[in-house]
């Protein structure tokens, strides 16, 4: 067990021990190196045998001695043994526990005080050592390589139990470890005869934990040999830090400490596999201990705090002047502690100071490189205001002191020069009135002040602000004092004025040219924008775009502009109009090829950030700078960017400024080969599915894309016919099932193309070259066009100004008036290939859809209302008027019929003749409505088309009296057929009319409909009167319903009518849930009770059953009431 020994003396002792008399401390000092080795031998060697320590006894003390100190030299042994040749006087028990404890021998000492104790007679220096637990706990505040006190070398025994594998580690005293024991905790059976087992078995266990530790202690060892050996000469490295360019290699120990912290943040962020991977190739290192990496070395912070502290960490790009440098003799000795702290017995030492010796000169080589680029710079800011002041021919007196910048010495050096500088006193200024600051003061009041926190620069001293815009020489008082130069410097340094900091520096700097002011802003802006509030951040945009446009150097422009795109982490709407003014402003300064190579780049490493306000800055900037930009980027790059946001981002509000962006595009790129590319684009954004997005292409990039495709004159040829084949294929493919999404993309396109499509028809006209702007202009009716959808859309921003407008459309009406058409080959397209595609498509439509129908009527409307009332007149309503042949003559022709029921009728209605409402207008609707209702019901045709007419036209209240008339003119029709067909139509027509109407004109036209001689007739009306009974509140009214429909169920006439029963219990099926609760407990549901009752009696089978069918639909819609 004494083999555990040598594993503790890893450090010399220093303090005081209270085990030894003061004879004994002599010895110690004599022998404590040979000791050490001896023990490291020993530790190497694998320790005693063990029956050795247990054949010493306290009758034999001389073999006791040999055994412990078995390395002494020849004068230690005769020490020890009294004396050679001679018999060896005998030494004491207490001795010899005295000089185990001194020589860390612990587990022999402990074996010793256990047979001691066994055998009764306890030792009290054994008894007091083992029971106090203080003598095997670290101290944490001794220092590396140093005992505790009393303790001398005690500082490495806990590597033994594997616990603290350096041996230089720190410690002190000892690791609490399972291998050691106080006296209070022993178990004494183990010790006892009876417990030899248990101690083999713990014998074995130590020694296992004891080979371990050595083993990490040669391999620590080994790393810090291995270190030593690779170390970069310091001539090597000097050149590394000279030349940047130059990759130093990678040393072992740093490549240990990388993989460590490699497999740290692997395991951190759940890469198990690649953590695994990655030990199984550097199986040569435990992952688990850091204290594998090397001896003494610090762990530190994980890679996700280095890379974040990264940017904190700013080295100025600069040339680099070789420099002489040197270590003062202040710094060798504050290195003399360090280097005496280490163990003298170390095998390893002289690598170890060596070590340290070089990472102090790194650090101060260091810090004189930095101090050496900031000389640098300042002497190159002093050469360019020499040049100004020369160029501006101002007056520079005589030099005082030469421009020397001791760049070759250590600014503890320059601080203690600088503060020696004389300063210019009363008597100086005195003997000459024209002083002029020199050379030498610009220098000193620029190189910050190292000496002390009083150091003022010269020129805050003398008082004399500098500025090289000042055409007059600036004087000052003089005091009509006798004090010499030296006690004004020594008073002054009482004004508490600091230089020795950057901002000390920067504030002792007063700018003198506007290069200088660029230069302070670029250096002091990336420190202010981070302690700014966000909320104000913007206040800083003016400051930062005006140092980004005017700074001479590129990196640091490109490093104000990151600062401005990343000002505000999320931007709000106000905050991104400022920024894109600023950059607006800085683009109109710098031109198209700074705006290229500083600007865009901002923007395109922002195109995929997480924040959707910074990707909104990015689509909202590719718009603002279209105009800026050269035409190759503008068709190319930007085209690109913006292409790819509107395919890939998800935000809503991105796409909607992406689209924005694009039609500014649009109005600048003039590239033909992107046409294509523009189309498939206004493609996607029309079927993008956010309303947002679609109401922009509207707004915006449709209209600036056909103001393009008219310059390129594809509007008629290529982008108004391809949305037209697009719709007609549509139709042919939804025969089963039409896609009205897609439909109203493509129809509301073309609605929106229609200004653009009247501004080429007044453009190309044959009037045009005469419209000249001259005496009075004509004034345009306010109602004239259709309220544009956005300005882009008003017809006079794209002809160029309503008093040309004007201009264009007096002469566009004359033309059409009295000259006609001939040669004007764009309205010709209109006429003659537009609109008879437009009326083939519209015949197509499924007349019971009711959206399409809305959407075709929107569009001829505006269509008619563009192109004005004669075009209407003469060119559209002619040509729907030859198709759809409104004469009695062809009541019997089924090829009237059939365009009679199709959706031309409703369009034609609502969408052409209700573009103007002037009475002539008015009578012509009516007009068409009362034939189209009497053609149908002469002909027994289907009433969707006149419904949808009457559904269309009822959704607006101007039309309801006009709707009102056509229905009176088929109360008091003579045919029977047209009267029930008004009967039919008012159901539609009550839902959206007032109540005042309703009672005057409705139902005093349904009950003289329901008097009808004609059975048919009167049982059309019950529809309508069921109607009105679910709509109108109105009691009286109410009660002359209820009466009417009480005649029918009650009257003795209408007993054996089974069609009018039918009709009235579908009527009480689909009004019962909507209509007055008193009227549905009161009136329907005790009529359904009776009808069913008659309906038992019924004798016809399938009069009954038809009953019975309705009377259940019935009283299933009544359930859910």
């Amino acid at each position: 067990m004494a083999a555990m020994a040598p594993g503790g003396s890893g450090s010399g002792g220093g303090g005081v021990n209270p085990f030894l008399s003061d004879s004994d401390e002599d010895d110690e000092e004599v022998a404590a190196t040979e000791e050490r080795r001896a023990g490291l031998r020993l530790g190497a060697g694998g320790g005693l045998d063990p029956g050795s320590a247990g054949s010493l006894s306290p009758q034999d003390p001389v073999a006791l001695g040999s055994s412990v100190r078995p390395g002494l030299p020849g004068e230690a042994a005769a020490a020890a043994l009294g004396g050679s040749g001679e018999t060896p006087a005998r030494l004491s028990i207490d001795a010899i526990a005295a000089q185990l404890l001194r020589d860390q021998y612990l587990l022999t000492a402990l074996e010793l005080h256990t047979e001691l104790l066994e055998s009764g007679r306890e030792l009290p220096r054994l008894r007091d050592y083992f029971s106090n637990p203080g003598n095997f706990e670290r101290q944490s505040g001794t220092p590396p390589g140093m005992g505790a006190p009393g303790i001398p070398g005690a500082a490495g025994l806990g590597s033994a139990g594997g616990r603290e594998p350096s041996t230089t580690s720190g410690g002190g005293q000892l690791n609490r470890a399972g291998s050691i024991s106080t006296l209070d905790s022993l178990d004494f059976a183990r010790y006892s005869d009876d417990g030899n087992r248990e101690t083999d078995e713990r014998v074995a266990v130590l020694e296992f934990e004891l080979r371990k530790a050595k083993e990490t202690i040669q391999a620590l060892r080994a790393n810090l040999t291995k270190a030593a050996e690779h170390e970069v000469p310091l001539q090597e490295r000097k050149n590394y830090k000279s030349s940047p360019e130059i990759q130093e290699p990678i040393k072992p120990l740093e490549k240990r400490a990388l993989n460590f912290l490699v497999n740290e943040f692997l395991l951190k962020n759940n890469y198990k596999l690649t953590s695994i991977t990655f030990s199984d190739e550097n199986d040569d290192q435990d992952f688990e201990l850091w204290d594998d990496v090397g001896l003494n070395i610090p762990k530190p912070p994980d890679l996700l705090h280095l890379y974040r502290d990264f940017g904190n960490h700013q080295v100025t790009g600069k040339d680099l002047v070789d420099v002489a440098s040197g270590v003062e003799e202040d710094e060798l000795e504050a290195l003399t502690p360090i280097l005496g702290s280490l163990p003298p017995n170390l095998e390893t030492s002289q690598p170890v100071e060596n070590s340290l010796l070089v990472q102090k000169l790194e650090d101060k080589i260091s810090l004189l490189n930095n101090e050496k680029w900031s000389l640098m710079e300042q002497i190159r800011r002093l050469e360019s205001e020499m040049d100004f002041l020369k160029n501006e021919q101002f007056a520079i007196p005589a030099v005082c002191e030469p421009i020397q910048v001791c760049v070759d010495h250590s600014p503890h050096k320059d601080s203690e020069e600088s503060g020696q500088s004389p300063v210019v006193n009363s008597s100086d200024r005195g003997k000459n009135n024209d002083i002029h600051l020199s050379i030498s003061d610009e220098v000193d009041s620029t190189i910050p002040k190292e000496n002390s926190p009083n150091s003022v620069p010269r020129r805050e001293k003398e008082g004399m602000p500098s500025s090289s815009s000042s055409k007059n020489t600036v004087h000052f008082d003089k005091p009509n004092r006798k004090l010499s130069p030296a006690f004004h410097q020594a008073l002054l340094s009482f004004c508490r004025m600091s230089a020795d900091s950057r901002l000390g520096s920067e504030v002792s700097r007063i700018a003198d040219s506007e290069k200088s002011v660029m230069l302070m802003l670029g250096r002091c802006l990336p420190h202010i924008v981070p302690n700014v509030l966000l909320a104000k951040r913007e206040e800083l945009i003016p400051l930062i775009l005006c140092t980004a446009c005017l700074h001479p150097e590129p990196k640091e422009r490109d490093q104000l502009l990151h600062i401005l795109f990343n000002l505000i982490k999320r931007p709000d709407d106000e905050q991104r109009q400022m920024i894109l003014t600023g950059c607006v402003a800085f683009a109109r300064h710098v031109g198209p090829t700074r705006v290229e190579a500083e600007l865009l780049p901002q923007c395109w490493e922002q195109i995929n950030h997480k924040y959707p306000e910074r990707r909104l800055l990015v689509a909202e900037s590719c718009g603002a700078l279209a105009p800026y930009l050269p035409k190759e980027i503008r068709s190319s790059l930007v085209l690109s960017m913006l292409q790819q946001m509107l395919m890939e981002d998800k935000a809503d509000l991105v796409r909607e400024a992406v689209i924005k962006s694009l039609g500014i595009i649009m109005g600048y790129i003039d590239d033909p080969d992107k046409y294509q590319q523009g189309f498939e684009l206004l493609l996607s954004a029309l079927g993008d599915p956010s309303e947002r997005v679609v109401s922009a292409t509207h707004q915006v990039f449709l209209p600036a894309y056909a103001a393009w495709t008219t310059e390129l004159g594809n509007l008629q040829s290529h982008l108004i016919p391809t949305l037209l084949n697009k719709i007609e294929k549509l139709l042919r493919e939804g025969e089963h099932g039409l896609d009205e999404h897609k439909l109203h993309m493509y129809l509301s396109a073309l609605q929106s193309l229609i200004p653009s499509l009247f501004a080429l028809v007044l453009q190309n006209a044959p009037f045009s070259s005469k419209a000249k702007l001259h005496g009075e202009v004509p004034q345009i009716e306010v109602t004239r066009f259709p309220r544009p959808m956005s300005p882009l859309q008003d017809v006079s921003t794209i002809i160029g100004s309503r008093e040309q407008l004007a201009v264009l459309l007096q002469l566009y009406d004359y033309q059409l008036e009295h000259e006609g058409t001939t040669g004007w080959e764009s309205l010709l397209w209109v006429v003659n290939q537009l609109l008879p595609q437009l009326i083939e498509i519209v015949g197509k439509i499924n007349v019971t859809s009711t959206a399409c129908v809305h959407e075709f009527s929107r569009f001829f409307w505006r269509l008619c209302r563009t192109f004005g009332k004669i075009f209407t007149n003469t060119k559209v309503k002619p040509q729907f008027q030859e198709i759809l042949r409104l004469s009695e003559e062809n009541i019997d022709s089924s090829a009237g019929n059939g365009v009679l029921t199709k959706a031309t009728v409703p369009i034609y209605a609502t969408g052409v003749l209700t573009c103007y409402i002037q009475e002539e207008d008015r009578k012509l609707l009516v007009g068409f409505l009362e034939d189209v209702m009497t053609l149908l019901s002469l002909s027994h045709a289907p009433l969707d088309s006149l419904k949808a007419s009457f559904v269309e036209l009822g959704a607006n209240p101007a039309y309801h009296e006009l709707l009102l008339t056509v229905l009176w003119y088929g109360v008091v029709h003579t045919s029977a057929l047209v009267r029930c067909t008004a009967a039919r139509m008012f159901e539609l027509l009550v839902k959206g009319v007032n109540e005042t109407l309703v009672a005057q004109r409705v139902v005093p036209a349904l009950i003289t409909l329901s008097s009808d001689p004609e059975i048919s007739v009167r049982i059309a009306t019950i529809p309508a009167f069921g109607t009105i009974m679910e709509t109108v509140i109105q009691r009286e009214l109410l009660e002359r319903v209820k009466m009417q429909l009480a005649s029918f169920l009650e009257d003795p006439q209408y007993q054996d009518q089974h069609s009018l029963h039918t009709e009235i219990i579908k009527t009480f099926g689909r009004v019962g849930p909507n209509a007055e609760p008193r009227f549905r407990d009161e009136f329907v549901i005790p009529h359904l009770h009776k009808l069913a009752l008659v309906n038992n009696l019924q004798i016809v089978d399938s009069k009954r059953l038809d009953i019975a069918t309705h009377l259940f639909e019935a009283y299933s819609a009544l359930s859910c009431c």
